[in-house]
């Protein structure tokens, strides 16, 4: 019954993107290129003085892009910090410094790393006019970004990339708001709550009283699902009934967290004139997505140790709403869209089940990745996997029609240095000065040894890949992790959007090159072979060494 149940979740979910991916992702490329203005957004566009017609270099559409990140960091935290004086706080105090810091930078870089309990931290003010309305257009800013590179490939001898303030403006209110308020409709008539009634004091079944906390729950969650935010109205996240009360609510949901990104490769397709490059995205991200699924499937229905074993699976910490593949499927795709969003327990994972979690962000969360991230992403990877495979056969590597010199190539192997850079380095922090270290291994790690490791690698892991989900056996309210987690998601984020950036604007500048009979398909399975091995291949080498020392060794024990 439990294999069909997996086979039937499947089948509907790939039914779903099938039908949902080619109207999308041409819906996208129409908003993206389209040269005509809502009312409303010429509205918008008076009030901060742009004029929508005018383009940017990439130097002006990344001081666009750090600028207005830069203020959504100010207003989020100033909001936090005033929440006792503002309406609907529900008598709860100002979020202390660290935490504010903390929470603001995750939420501007669409990670929504979460190092406290929603429900009783914050009130529907700071929920609302602040976490939410980031999740929109953090959001926005990624496609935007992702949008800009699709540009410098389309383009020829244009030393502009677009507008970021128009690509905002529409990503926002054509493609997020209204699929947001459907999404959240729907979730509604799923029994996900939507109330403003506080907190609600009951009796239970043994006769003690218990607080119930409501929430203007499905707004919030459509949104941070959708825009592959992550984070949670509760504490419990996605495996909280008022969050994700069905087996049918939970399959929605992971619908919303893979629509945009699995539709972008085919706004890819359709901007640079090739359908067929779309497709070939489309076709690594899903190998990747697949046999990621299937392995942390396998790990988990195992089980490891005499208790799961007997039982038949390892089920701690797993919803039996949702069984394992439940689990499995939502695992996967929240840490392979940047999502963060958890429906099960990563940390009660077993040793090998929790490295692939692991592994979905450290390859970078492009299969498919986040909403605009996954595609830039995996557009970088590109770039390299064509490098390589001029190298092979002695010639200049070209893509789409643009050579790929030294300074396109430094950019991308810049891109693909940062993020490892960041999570060693975070991880080897926590535990080589000493002062650091004590606080991390006594007040935040629940889980000494080998697994206590794998906590923290999970941590830096998420913020620096901008995922957002924890291991969730780990203390990261604390003045060290607070400051190290918030400095590695604000590095995550925006120095790979200006290597992204410059890309474009190089590519964008170049005259396209005539194919010849030496040109690389790179629409082809061979292509896609080799984007799947470069891909997995440079994850393998820069993070195998710390993986032997968490999730391997615990699991070889």
């Amino acid at each position: 019954m439990d294999t069909f149940f997996a086979i039937l979740q499947v089948a509907s979910l790939v039914l779903l993107l099938v039908l949902i991916h080619r109207p999308l992702g041409d819906y996208m490329a129409m908003i993206y290129t389209g040269k005509r203005d809502l009312r409303v957004e010429r509205g918008f566009y008076r009030v901060i003085g742009v004029d929508s017609q005018s383009e940017q270099t990439w130097r002006a559409y990344l001081r666009s892009v750090l600028a207005f990140s830069l203020v959504g960091v100010l207003i989020l935290y100033a909001i936090q910090r005033l929440q006792a004086v503002l309406p609907e706080s529900l008598g709860m105090p100002a979020i202390p410094e660290g935490l504010s810091f903390n929470t603001a930078i995750s939420f501007v870089t669409n990670t929504n790393w979460q190092s406290y309990s929603p429900d009783v931290t914050m009130g529907y003010s700071v929920q609302l006019a602040g976490l939410a309305v980031q999740n929109f257009v953090s959001a926005a800013v990624g496609i935007a970004v992702a949008i800009a590179l699709v540009r410098g490939f389309a383009r020829r001898r244009e030393g502009t990339i677009g507008n970021f303030w128009v690509d905002l403006t529409r990503g926002i209110l054509r493609l997020l708001l209204p699929f947001a308020i459907l999404t959240a409709i729907v979730l509604i008539a799923g029994g996900v709550i939507q109330n403003f009634n506080g907190f609600t004091d009951v009796t239970t079944l043994t006769g003690g009283t218990q607080s119930i906390p409501g929430g203007p729950v499905a707004s919030q969650e459509a949104i941070k699902m959708l825009g592959t935010n992550g984070g949670g109205f509760f504490n419990a996240n996605s495996s909280h009934p008022f969050e994700n009360p069905t087996a049918w609510t939970n399959l929605v949901e992971i619908v919303l967290m893979l629509a945009i990104p699995f539709s972008l490769p085919r706004t890819f397709g359709r901007m640079v004139g090739d359908t067929r490059q779309g497709f070939a995205i489309l076709a690594v991200m899903s190998t990747i997505f697949v046999v990621s699924l299937t392995a942390l499937t396998l790990f988990e229905s195992s089980g490891a140790g005499s208790a799961a074993q007997a039982a038949g699976s390892a089920m701690e910490g797993k919803e039996d709403r949702f069984g394992i593949f439940g689990s499995t499927l939502f695992a996967t795709t929240s840490t392979l869209t940047s999502t963060g969003a958890v429906n099960s327990m990563h940390d009660s994972f077993t040793a090998l089940g929790g490295m692939m979690p692991m592994l979905n962000m450290m390859l970078g969360e492009v299969a498919p990745g986040g909403v605009g991230s996954g595609l830039y992403g995996m557009l970088i990877l590109a770039v390299i996997a064509v490098f390589i495979a001029g190298l092979l056969v002695g010639r200049t590597p070209e893509y789409l029609g643009k050579k790929l010199g030294p300074r396109e190539i430094k950019l991308a192997s810049l891109y693909i240095l940062v993020t490892p850079t960041i999570v060693l380095l975070g991880t080897a922090a926590s535990f080589a000065i000493p002062g650091i270290r004590d606080d991390v291994t006594t007040t935040s790690i629940w889980n000494p040894g080998v697994h206590g490791l794998s906590e923290v690698l999970y941590a830096f892991t998420s913020a620096a890949n901008n995922n957002g989900s924890a291991f969730a056996g780990i203390t990261a309210n604390t003045p060290w992790l607070n400051t190290a987690l918030g400095v590695a998601m604000l590095l995550g984020r925006f120095l790979p959007i200006v290597l992204v950036l410059a890309l474009a604007g190089s590519l964008a500048a170049q005259d396209k090159i005539p194919a010849t009979a030496g040109t690389l398909p790179t629409h082809r399975p061979q292509f896609i072979g080799l984007l799947v091995g470069v891909t997995v291949i440079i994850t393998a080498l820069t993070y195998f060494p710390v993986i032997t020392l968490g999730p391997l060794a615990e699991g070889l024990q």
